[in-house]
């Protein structure tokens, strides 16, 4: 029999219940179509049941393909066993536009509602741009009372069953400051090392249950089918109080700070501005 997890949930504020662990499909270099779906559909056979997209990852469509082909094998009976979280871009960051932009990302994933829709970032663009990172004059401040008043209308319509926001507060909860895409440092970790190998984890498994035990919602991204499976195998063990103890005294500061939506003529002037000086 094929190995199959089964991942906790958490209620959010609208009743809905999350799985805990997802499986992330931003890539920040040209992946083709066909490897993430076949990806994302090894996934659901091992039991991933959470995935996140966004319109500006560009990976809407491919992950609507492979919920439509697990559900061809027959790993699962319909899109309702899957969780789908996806995001408005700064581009569509404007009231009149919030509906429409959902809209179009339902039909990218070929499903009538999302699961969870949440504003990508605290700030706008001049809409249609598609140059990335955007230049200075092309940020506008976010009227982010009138974006969210139109985040609850997708809710009332049944466009989405739960909402939220994004990158809105200091984030990579083990991230290190400065850490570019990529990079393994927190993964070199010799404090991480230790302790995984004292229980005959991985580094990302013991990065990964520290996250959940601290009741954080964690998206993973790995197109590697035994590293998927490890990544899943968090939720029958757990740290001591002297492993949450050394790991809480390694210096945890935002991963990416995201230093392109800075600008002295944008919204955003600093960093700790953008951030609130959180990191």
């Amino acid at each position: 029999m094929a190995f199959q997890s089964t991942v906790p949930e958490v209620t959010l504020s609208s009743g809905q219940k999350m799985p805990v662990l997802g499986l992330g499909t931003a890539t920040y270099s040209t992946v083709a179509s066909e490897i993430v779906v076949q990806a994302v559909v090894q996934a659901i056979e091992l039991g991933y049941r959470h995935f996140d997209t966004a319109s500006f990852y560009q990976t809407e469509s491919t992950l609507g393909d492979a919920i439509q082909e697990a559900i061809r094998v027959g790993l699962i009976k319909s899109r309702e066993e899957v969780f789908l979280t996806s995001k408005l871009w700064c581009t569509d960051a404007h009231p009149h536009l919030v509906v429409p932009a959902l809209q179009t990302t339902l039909r990218n994933l070929k499903t009538e509602y999302l699961d969870l829709y949440l504003i990508h970032f605290p700030m706008s663009m001049k809409h249609g741009i598609t140059e990335y990172p955007a230049k200075p004059e092309d940020f506008l401040p976010l009227d982010i009372k009138s974006v969210w008043a139109e985040m609850e209308e997708c809710q009332r319509l049944g466009l989405t069953k739960s909402i939220g926001v994004s990158n809105f507060s200091s984030h990579s909860s083990l991230g290190s400051f400065g850490t570019s895409w990529g990079h393994n440092r927190v993964m070199e970790s010799e404090v991480l090392k230790e302790i995984a190998e004292g229980k005959g984890k991985t580094v990302a498994q013991i990065c990964l249950r520290w996250e959940y035990e601290q009741g954080i919602g964690v998206v993973m991204k790995s197109y590697n089918k035994e590293r998927q499976q490890q990544n899943l195998v968090i939720f029958d063990w757990a740290l001591s109080d002297e492993d949450c103890k050394k790991i809480g005294e390694i210096p945890q500061r935002r991963g990416q700070t995201v230093e392109e939506f800075v600008d002295v003529n944008g919204p955003f002037k600093s960093i700790d501005e953008l951030w609130d000086g959180e990191i």
